[in-house]
């Protein structure tokens, strides 16, 4: 076992030797640090669940390393190097950019699902740089690029592994080196899936296509997807293949945040008892927080979090009502969460093109003031790898008792999007903030109604959801009330990228 493995807990200790014994079936060997080429055979799918603060990262990051030190080779979605026979492959894959986003601030190289169904297609100038920078050519001569540049190409990449993002370091845009995005057509290797609950039916079978070997990482105690009956797809698995984790390893710094988490399991534990535990926490630790009101300030960048789509709306035009945000226009540093692409099935190129970028359902993305054209906005993607793009949108404002959305302005076709100010707890699922407010009048509403998922009560999941998308610190909003702004919405906060990314559809696309 790797040295990584000496601080790991028992249960971690017997998941990490049962998955090493399926890797090694596969001929990639952890102990040894041998990599054998791939073999013929039936996929292997087997999944790790355990509750928030069980160490699920914790083994994911070891396996990665010890898979790295053995000589697989890692898949970030954004550049493949030339095949060789004898290759092995890793990719760690998340279903949202923020999840992905998650997992690269803990140090693990981690991509999202669509960048690994999807792949780019390289300009075949600039496809000699990035076979240069992965250590499979010489160093090119392009026209148009410095030794300076390609020097600054070369220090971005050996410090972060990202072949756009080097190039952008160079002063190319992705418009220059990235000509389109291709379904994948052959198969990867193995494949590591972070936040698995959020998986449904569908994308689970497109991910067996593409990985022999499939590791699964999830929270059973989550919501389930929508559509899926409140199962989540490692429910299906035998049980030779469900790894369970029990030790919580967050618990170190006793987290008051996993404690009310880990409460809720309790089947005697009525809604009252556990406000009454949630103030007593807020008492003894600055961590929780007994909050009269919503912190608007806060809403900018970590949404509040509400289960009734009508909360959800009240919250938006409150925030919209106290920055004093035109009906017909948004001011920059609004937040808003993508709710899918509206493009015929003749323009699949563009919505490849679209979701390529981090436009995919339930993505959060700041506004960051409007396109080059009429209906263009230009945005910041929330945890994506480049996250300035200029696309075509079309953004829906709900208002209260109102059927149908406000859009201030729209393209025809192009990224719809939601104001994302508040959002249901379903949404929020694979997404950490360091604030988070829930809004427990909401939750209260749930357990009046008695409502039941996968044989636990609807509020203790949602109740559970909520809090552990919390980092730091969880705000308990117990009064339907807003604070005011400290002062203007802002942008000056955000990563830029070295150069924005444009994804101009253009008008001969229909769009």
């Amino acid at each position: 076992m790797q040295q990584s493995a000496l601080t790991f807990s028992h249960d971690q200790a017997e998941a990490h030797d049962r998955i090493a014994e399926m890797l090694r079936a596969a001929g990639v060997d952890l102990d040894e640090g041998v990599v054998l080429p791939a073999r013929e055979g039936a996929s292997k799918v087997m999944a790790v669940t355990g509750k928030a603060g069980s160490g699920k990262t914790l083994l994911l990051a070891a396996l990665t390393r010890a898979m790295e030190e053995a000589g697989v080779d890692i898949v970030s979605g954004d550049w493949e190097g030339r095949k060789r026979r004898d290759r092995r492959t890793l990719a760690i894959l998340a279903p949202t950019n923020k999840a992905a986003s998650v997992l690269r601030m803990r140090g693990v190289p981690a991509t999202t699902i669509h960048r690994i169904l999807y792949t780019p297609v390289y300009d075949p100038e600039y496809e000699k740089i990035a076979e240069w920078l992965a250590g499979n050519g010489e160093r090119p001569e392009i026209e148009g690029l410095t030794d300076e540049a390609l020097d600054r190409a070369l220090a971005f990449y050996q410090s972060n592994k990202s072949v756009p993002g080097a190039l952008a370091a160079a002063g190319l845009r992705g418009s220059d080196f990235i000509t389109g995005w291709k379904r994948r057509e052959e198969p990867l290797d193995i494949g590591l899936v972070d936040e698995a609950s959020m998986l449904d039916d569908r994308q689970f079978e497109d991910l067996q296509e593409i990985f022999p070997n499939l590791l699964l990482f999830g929270d059973p105690a989550q919501l389930a997807p929508v559509n899926q009956s409140g199962s989540m797809v490692f429910d299906k698995l035998p049980d030779n293949a469900r790894l369970e984790l029990h030790r919580i390893h967050r618990q170190d710094a006793d987290n008051p945040i996993l404690d009310l988490a880990h409460a809720l399991a309790d089947p005697a534990l009525g809604f009252e008892d556990f406000e009454r535990m949630v103030q007593q926490a807020a008492q003894r630790d600055e961590r929780v927080q007994w909050a009269q009101r919503v912190e608007v300030d806060l809403m900018a960048r970590s949404p509040v979090l509400v289960w009734r789509n009508a909360t959800r709306i009240r919250l938006i035009n409150a925030f919209r009502a106290v920055h004093g945000a035109p009906e017909d226009a948004l001011l920059e540093g609004e937040p808003l969460i993508c709710d899918g692409i509206e493009l015929p099935l003749k323009h699949r190129k563009k919505r490849l093109d679209l979701e390529a970028r981090g436009l995919i359902k339930g993505a959060q993305v700041i506004y960051l003031g409007p396109g080059n054209k009429p209906g263009f906005s230009r945005l910041h993607v929330i945890g994506a790898e480049d996250p300035r793009v200029s696309a075509a949108s079309i953004v829906k404002i709900e208002k209260p008792d109102e059927e149908e959305p406000f859009i201030p302005f729209a393209a025809r076709m192009g990224a719809t999007f939601l104001h994302g100010a508040a959002v249901t707890i379903h949404k929020a699922q694979g997404s950490q903030w360091r604030d988070v407010q829930v809004f427990a009048p909401d939750l209260y509403a749930a357990a009046r109604m008695g409502r039941s998922e996968a044989g636990q009560p609807l509020w203790k999941r949602l109740a559970y959801v909520a809090i552990t998308r919390a980092e730091e610190r969880l705000h308990w909003v117990v009064r339907n009330r807003l604070a005011k702004p400290t002062g203007p919405l802002r942008v000056d906060d955000l990563r830029a990228a070295p150069v924005p990314l444009e994804l101009e559809v253009q008008e001969e696309a229909g769009v």
